[in-house]
Formats: C-alpha cells, structure tokens, sequence
C-alpha cells in the first residue's frame, strides 16, 4: 500500500486561514477529497492521511466525516484541546472513531518557545497512549532540542516529525538544526515525514540537489524503518505540481532496493498509524 502520509483539506476562507496570504493566492479555494484523489490516482498511491489545518474541534469532525465518506483516506490526524482539564473527555469522544489516528498542535506558531514544556500540554500528551493515538510534531528547528525532551519523557508514545522541522533550505542553512535532529532521532519512538521540503526551498527554482544534504542526514539519523513520504498537499502547490513534489523522494530513494522503497512510500505510515487500528 502506498499512502501519502501528510495531506490537507479545506473550505477557504479568510478568516480561517488568514496565514495564506497574496503570495499564496493559488491556495485561496477550497481543497476536497475529489481533487487530491486525481493527484493519488495519478502517482499509483493507494490513500493519505489527511492532516488538520485548522485548530478547533470542527476541524476534526468535518475530517473524520470525509474519511467516513472516502475511502482513500486512511485516516486523520485531529486536534484537540491538549491543554484543556476536560482533554479526557475529548479524546474519548473522539477515538470512538477508527479513522482518528492522531492528533497535532500548531505549536510553532505559539509565542512561547518553551510551549512544550507546560503541565497542561503534557498532561495532554500523556493521554494519548491511553487512547491509542499518535502525536505529529509541527516545529521550527528552534524547538527540536525541547522535543527532544518531551519524547524522552514518554517513550510509549508515538511520535513524528512533520516536515523535517522546516530547516532553512532556502538558505542552506544547516546549523544547528543537523545536531538538533539528530538528538531527537535517538528516540526510538519518533517517526519523520518527508515532506513539507519544497515550501522551505526557493518556490520558483528549486532542484534537487538543494535538498540532498537534508534527506541524508534525516535518513542517517532515522533509518529507513522510520521515515514516510508525505506531500502537504494543496500547500505544496506553491512550488510546482503533486507528481514534481513526490517526485523529489521518489529521485532520492532509487537507490535503495524495493523493500526500502516500499516502507518508505508506505508501509511505515502503515506502521506507524494505522497498525492496532480495527
């Protein structure tokens, strides 16, 4: 099964979705299951997992109800409120859904950098083991060192990385978000999608070749049992197309053999978020 591990939907609307701004003006409509379904059809990809966009409990809802009605998507990654006294009660509501496989926080967007770091978030954290979900990391490669610190501190849960963490690609910046990584990949229980990548990268005239130094040291440090391909789609139509943008992993994994390639593609999604799930 080949599964894009990271993808998303929406209904535009300014208010929203106000961080899409004039020099993302392809991105101002609305994105169904219809139109990404073309995009997987065209790659051979059996289904996604379709990521939130938008952080209150309607996001979550209308996602599961799109999984309920389309096959291909595999499951969700949902928000809740991680901080909030009754995140209990939320993630047992929730979870009597099967397609709800995780949950994500937008946390580089919080002002606190240390946001990680409260009892409440963690308390929140420290839940989602009960129910069987997941947790995505969304970060700036300034957070890395206190994730790696949050991971330390709940072995049992399941982790991954979105988008490498957003390096500086663009600039080929690499320090000291190479070490920081490679602190947070000692822990067995992180995953690290591989996606996200063209957005940090030049939009108008990026090549392969930009990436290189990253994708080596992700697949150094996590191996290929814990890396995923994953598209952010629509936003990584900002840079070019879905194929050009699945395209850049499917280039940089040739040389590994067909079993690699397989895990890689999808079976460590599968793994990852869909394995004890009836």
């Amino acid at each position: 099964m080949k599964i894009d591990s990271h993808q998303h939907f929406w209904r535009y609307n300014n208010v929203d979705f106000g961080w899409i701004n004039d020099k993302m003006s392809i991105l101002k409509r609305d994105f169904l299951p219809d139109d990404l379904f073309k995009e997987l059809q065209s790659i051979n990809f059996d289904g996604s997992i379709a990521v939130q966009a938008r952080q209150n409990l309607d996001e979550t809802k209308w996602l599961l109800d799109l999984a309920n009605s389309n096959q291909f998507i595999k499951g969700i990654v949902g928000w809740v409120e991680l901080c909030s006294p009754n995140i209990d009660e939320q993630l047992n509501e929730f979870s009597k859904n099967n397609k709800l496989m995780g949950v994500r926080h937008v946390v580089h967007d919080e002002q606190d950098d240390n946001f990680m770091a409260r009892k409440d978030f963690q308390n929140g954290i420290s839940l989602l083991e009960k129910y069987n979900l997941t947790y995505d990391l969304l970060l700036f490669p300034k957070h890395l060192e206190l994730a790696a610190d949050l991971v330390n501190e709940f072995p049992n849960q399941k982790f991954v990385l979105d988008h490498i963490s957003k390096p500086l690609i663009k600039d080929q910046i690499h320090s000291p978000w190479d070490k920081s990584i490679r602190k947070l990949a000692q822990n067995p229980n992180v995953f690290c999608k591989l996606s996200g990548m063209v957005t940090e990268a030049n939009w108008t005239s990026w090549e392969a070749s930009d990436f290189k130094y990253y994708l080596d040291i992700v697949f150094e440090c996590f191996g290929v049992d814990r890396l995923m391909i994953g598209s952010d789609w629509p936003v990584c139509k900002l840079t070019g197309t879905y194929n050009k943008t699945m395209s850049l992993v499917f280039e940089y994994i040739k040389k590994f053999n067909e079993d690699v390639q397989s895990n890689i593609l999808g079976e460590n999604c599968r793994k990852f978020y869909l394995q004890n799930k009836k």
